[in-house]
């Protein structure tokens, strides 16, 4: 209607303003010659342009055939650019995508800001765990450009000086341009951990950087240009505070991880533009996110200490939560994957697991020609952080060329910590079928020796039922090493550059290299498992950093520390082969594995399989034993999800090698408490429709989220276009039954979804509850 009436205005008041221009009637002819003079200069541009790039096209073909260039290196140098062009593409899609999704919520935010004051909340909203703070991110916003400030300081006297300094190459190095951007790092929800120590602060903080930043790096000796445009960074980081001290400024510390890595998109301009190849530009964003992990990832932290003469390497490696002890027994049901005579027959699957928690790998031996592999073999493995840290489960089936995947299952180890034994039967996701049995312990660490020949005639016992050549472990050793004095000089009175190697029978740990140093101050902490601490050394070897020349050696036996008190030591030690003067300071723990049989009878599983034994997953020695229900019966909550429609997706299809932009075939991948869902197809539309529904039962289970990932449809491999993570929080359920009427009102509008009236119902109660 506004628009309507906007018209009529408009020529009424041009009309008005007609009789008072002298001359007005002559200006419009010539205004209009203008104007064509105008648009007949562009159609010559653009004609022109078109005739430049044809040529430009043309030129290299002229020039290969001139020089006598193999056609084959011409056809590679096309493959290469080609593929270049496609990957810068999809990189500033993305980042294209991500800004107008940014500005699209910040205007949302807005208006949801302004109209917040004409409503007021209802009684029943709560507040949930996972807090969004607003508040937060306008200080951020507001202090970014004293942050670019600072940052294109740390850049220009800093960072740059040490590496003009590290190589004669690069010493006419200098940044040409840091611009940080006006896009500020977002902050999109925060969670405070009440469970933990009352010493500390413990923060989950999930964080969204979609950054025009640009920063410009020039070589001027070898006329090099390279640099950086555009960043994307999406993670949860833990932020610890601690310790608590009753001074200012209250907190001694601040240590700050990722549990799991984040997600990293960088857009190369300049020389790095050939980072951008297919094949280097796996490799380059690997590279960097291995050097982010290398200090950001756990169980590497980041601790800035604000208070002088704290324990800085203990707060970046503290002592272990625990340790989870595995044990791989079997699967069933696995699919085929060994197919004959172009897949009319059907064979049988060669399925190997791999186990990952954090950095820590393990990877079975393969049961040959088995869909009910039974491989027995046992893993240890140290626990950082929980809640947080998960168990992951691949079943691979091996074959000759490329191994062909059979599903995955996750397991929060919180749950473990919980149970103490965690003894049950998982369903693999992403396939078909199959599901992996696991039995896991918890294993807490003592500080005393009281138990030590108990667990070790345990483990007797429990190596003999394994398959795996390690006997389980006893304890664990934990060893900060911190400084070194007055070190050995090299030949030629030059200074060297101590290195650490600290070795427990057959296995070795290095530490960081100091250059140029007689003190050197490492700062760093090793784990190692113990099978037996009575009859074990540790051996330290002090090396240059060409690990030939030895500055001085040690051997501490391990039962020194298992008289001392709370089975520690902390002091200087004196180096053998090495200056009379010469000593290392370094800090030995040792903590008992200890399996608490007692905890397991007295805490209820989060879920139990007698609860299930009816379903479809039950099997062989899968039935209740008794019939009165645990503590965790009928706690378990709904999750009902509705997959309406997506707008505005990147066009992932070209056509005649890129020239003709096509569409996409969008699908959605909805993850959720160990469940995967896929949606539908849509063909060829950028705005796809899909109105699907997925139901699914969720436990009380802390830092639970739903992933939804974007997928176009190929023949050969399906192109991302996208993902949104939303952090769950558990809601109470609502017992009144006044309010039953309303929820079957609510159930009848949805009763065409064929869903069970009684999962309705429990979901729509616990809405009731939940903003």
């Amino acid at each position: 209607m506004a628009g309507g009436d906007a018209g009529p205005s408009g020529r009424e008041g041009s009309v008005a303003k007609g009789p008072a221009q002298p001359g007005g009637g002559d200006a419009s002819p010539a205004a209009a010659d203008a104007h064509t003079n105008e648009e007949r200069r562009l159609d010559a541009l653009s004609v022109l342009w078109t005739l430049g790039k044809c040529l430009g096209a043309v030129l290299p073909v002229y020039l290969a055939g001139y020089y006598r260039v193999s056609t084959s290196l011409v056809a590679f140098g096309l493959v290469v650019y080609t593929g270049w062009r496609h990957t810068r593409d999809a990189k500033e899609a993305r980042l294209r995508a991500a800004m107008r999704s940014l500005g699209a919520e910040e205007d949302h935010s807005a208006a949801r800001g302004l109209s917040r004051g004409a409503r007021d909340s209802p009684s029943w909203i709560g507040v949930p765990d996972v807090e969004k703070v607003e508040w937060l991110n306008k200080v951020l916003q507001q202090a970014w450009p004293f942050v670019g400030q600072y940052l294109e300081k740390l850049l220009v006297e800093t960072i740059a000086p040490s590496i003009r300094a590290s190589s004669t190459h690069l010493q006419t190095l200098s940044f040409t341009k840091i611009d940080m951007g006006s896009k500020a790092m977002k902050v999109v929800g925060i969670k405070a951990h009440t469970e933990n120590d009352k010493g500390q602060v413990l923060l989950d903080v999930h964080i969204s950087y979609v950054g025009d930043v640009e920063i410009n790096v020039e070589i001027k000796r070898y006329f090099c240009k390279a640099g950086v445009k555009g960043i994307q960074l999406h993670g949860m980081m833990r932020v610890i505070l601690e310790p608590l001290i009753g001074d200012v400024p209250i907190v001694g510390a601040v240590t700050m991880f990722f549990i799991r890595r984040p997600k990293l998109d960088i857009n190369w301009t300049g020389l790095t533009n050939l980072l951008d190849i297919p094949g280097l530009n796996v490799m380059s964003d690997t590279m960097i996110m291995d050097a982010i992990a290398s200090f950001l990832v756990l169980p590497n932290r980041l601790t800035v200490p604000l208070v002088p003469n704290l324990p800085v390497a203990q707060l970046r490696c503290p002592l272990p939560r625990g340790v989870v002890r595995i044990h791989l027994l079997e699967a069933e049901n696995l699919a085929a994957k060994d197919n004959y005579v172009k897949g009319m027959i059907s064979g049988m699957s060669d399925p190997y697991t791999i186990i990952r928690v954090g950095p820590q790998t393990f990877k079975s031996h393969h049961v040959d020609n088995s869909l009910s592999p039974k491989w027995g073999e046992m893993y240890e493995v140290i626990v950082h952080e929980v809640p947080g840290q998960e168990l992951e489960v691949e079943v691979y089936d091996k074959d000759p060329d490329q191994d062909d995947f059979l599903g995955r299952t996750k397991v929060d180890l919180g749950m473990v910590k919980k149970a103490r034994v965690l003894d049950e039967w998982f369903p693999l996701k992403d396939t078909s079928s199959g599901r992996v049995h696991l039995k896991m312990e918890w294993l807490c660490l003592l500080p005393s020796t009281e138990q030590l020949d108990q667990v070790i005639q345990r483990n007797k016992s429990v190596a003999a039922s394994s398959k795996t050549t390690d006997p389980p472990s006893a304890a664990i050793l934990v060893i900060y090493l911190d400084r070194a004095e007055a070190l050995p000089m090299k030949k030629g009175n030059k200074e060297p550059s101590p290195m650490v190697q600290l070795s427990i029978q057959d296995v070795t740990r290095e530490s960081r290299t100091c250059f140029g140093t007689t003190n050197p101050e490492w700062g760093d902490a090793f784990t190692f498992f113990i099978h037996d601490p009575r009859h074990m050394d540790i051996d330290i070897q002090v090396k240059d950093n060409d690990r030939v020349l030895s500055l001085g050696s040690l051997s501490i036996p391990l039962s020194r520390l298992l008289t001392s008190p709370d089975l520690s030591l902390d002091q200087w030690f004196q180096l053998e082969n090495s200056e009379a003067s010469s000593r290392i300071s370094l800090h030995a723990v040792l903590r008992v594995l200890w399996l608490d049989e007692e905890g397991v009878l007295r805490t209820p599983l989060p879920w139990d399989a007698e609860t299930f034994a009816e379903g479809p997953w039950s099997g062989p020695g899968m039935k209740a034993q008794k019939t009165s229900p645990n503590a965790s019966f009928a706690t378990e909550g709904v999750l009902r999800i509705h997959l309406v429609e997506a707008r505005n997706l990147i066009s992932k299809d070209k056509l005649m090698g890129g020239i003709v932009k096509g569409k996409s075939d969008p699908y959605v991948k909805t993850r959720v408490g160990g469940m995967t869902f896929r949606s539908n197809v849509i063909e060829e539309n950028l705005n796809p429709t899909w109105n699907e529904l997925y139901e699914v039962v969720l436990t009380q289970t802390p830092g639970q989220e739903v992933q939804f990932e974007l997928y176009d449809k190929d023949i050969d491999s399906d192109d991302f276009l996208g993902s949104v993570h939303v952090v769950m929080e558990w809601v109470p359920t609502v017992q009144d039954p006044s309010v039953l009427g309303q929820v079957g009102l609510i159930c009848s509008i949805h009763s065409s979804n064929s869903v069970s009236g009684l999962v309705q119902i429990h979901q729509l109660l616990q809405c009731k509850n939940s903003p």
